[in-house]
This record gives structure tokens, sequence and C-alpha cells, in this order.
């Protein structure tokens, strides 16, 4: 948390996170164009931003997207904000929840929904609880049903032995324990600029996980706003489930 604040005490980074804030999802060149400043000095802000974990960086190509991560400020919120007058809370929530923002290009689809948290576990472990079954039936409420294998299918299946599958898919890419890419579309779902795609990526960090996912192709702004309710919930559901071995309340969206 002092890592947290000290990278809120500089106007220069406050600055930064504002222009996220607007347009999540920019390169260092766009950022530098945006905030006025060398490439070198901004490094060292974005530096600051990422060690206290309020920027979270995402590669593609050759580049590097930068993204406004809440959770630091979700805790901020929890710990000291919740007790002081309605306008401060409202306006660090409106801040949150412009967190994650609506990006394209027009020849490939930039990661328009990112999410980065921490989870006190092994990458082993994990990964794991990302494709068992029985894991993900506990925290998912569905079961993540494949062969795990680079081109297989796999299906996020209900748990009611009706054998639905609110979700299908294709494995696009498969790294253990690090990286896991898949299309991600609804059954009898149309679209006409083919299906979404979601990442998880996981890297070591200290003696916790960092886990970034990413999901992309999404039809308009209504499907984000849908979509982050859900992996929100999801993953701080994965992160008790790993770390506590207990679940958080049944979300209202379950089938």
């Amino acid at each position: 948390m002092d890592r947290v604040f000290k990278a809120l005490a500089d106007p220069t980074r406050r600055f930064v996170l504002d222009r996220l804030r607007e347009n999540n999802g920019q390169t260092l060149g766009e950022l530098c164009e945006s905030v006025q400043m060398a490439r070198q000095s901004l490094t060292q802000h974005l530096g600051v931003l990422e060690a206290a974990h309020l920027v979270s960086t995402v590669r593609k190509g050759r580049e590097k997207l930068h993204y406004l991560n809440p959770v630091p400020l979700h805790e901020i919120q929890e710990r000291w904000i919740s007790a002081f007058d309605q306008p401060r809370l409202d306006a660090l929530s409106a801040l949150k929840q412009k967190a994650e923002f609506l990006m394209s290009t027009e020849n490939e689809p930039r990661p328009e929904f990112v999410h980065t948290t921490y989870i006190a576990a092994t990458p082993e472990k994990v990964w794991e609880c990302l494709m068992n079954p029985e894991a993900t039936a506990a925290y998912w409420h569905h079961h993540n049903v494949s062969d795990w294998q680079p081109g297989s299918s796999w299906a996020h299946r209900r748990l009611d032995e009706s054998g639905i599958d609110d979700v299908i898919g294709t494995v696009v890419e498969i790294e253990a324990p690090r990286r896991l890419m898949l299309t991600w579309t609804g059954p009898s779902e149309e679209r006409p600029h083919g299906p979404s795609r979601v990442t998880f990526e996981l890297k070591p960090y200290g003696e916790t996980v960092q886990l970034t996912v990413t999901h992309v192709n999404l039809r308009d702004e209504q499907e984000l706003r849908q979509i982050t309710g859900g992996w929100n919930f999801v993953l701080s559901n994965l992160k008790t489930y790993i770390e506590t071995g207990k679940t958080l309340p049944v979300p209202a969206w379950r089938p």
C-alpha cells in the first residue's frame, strides 16, 4: 500500500492514470504524446505505477499496452474511504468503473477487457484450477470440459446434468502453466466478426501469481458491461477459492 500512495502522490502519475481512465490500453508512444513527456522520463513513472499495481500491461506484437488496474484503488476504498462522505466515495467508484474501456483498431481487435489480480499460490495451482472441471465447478459454477490440446474444442457446461453448454470455443494457444487462449461464443450465437477471445496469462510475482485475463473482440459496449461483472466475480471467487478453500456467495447470474 505504501507504493500505491507514493505513486498517487505525484501529479504526473495521477495525470497518466487520468489519461488511461479516459482511453485505456495505450502504448508508450501514445501516452508520451498525451502527457507530452520524453519516453525515458515517462517510462520511469510507468515503472512506479506498475510496481504499485495501478497499471498492468499486455503485449500485442512488439507493442506493450498499458491499462489502469482498479484493484489497489478498491482496496483503499474498502480500508479507509468508506468512512468518509458519499461524494468522495462516489468519485472513486466512478474512477474504478471506467478502469476497463472498449478499444479497437481497424485490422485487429485490441484488448477490450483486462483484469489483473494477485493470488497467493503457485502458477501450477492456479493453472490447475483454471481447467480442472471440479475446480471450475466450485468457483465458476460450470464444468470447463476439454482435452486441452491446441485446436481442441472446449465447453463451459452447466452443473445440472442437462448437458447444456453456455459457452463453447476452441483452444487457440496453451503453454502450461503460463498462457491459455480460448475462443469464446454462445452455442447458437451469430457473431459477424467472429468469436471473442479470452487469454489467461500467469506470471510468478514473489510468493504470488500475477493473473491477467483479457477478453477481446466484444460486440459492443453493452457486451463489455455484461462480461465485466461476470469476470470480476469469477476472478475474485477463483482467488478466494485458491487461498482459503472457500467460495463467495452464489452470484445472481448463476443458471
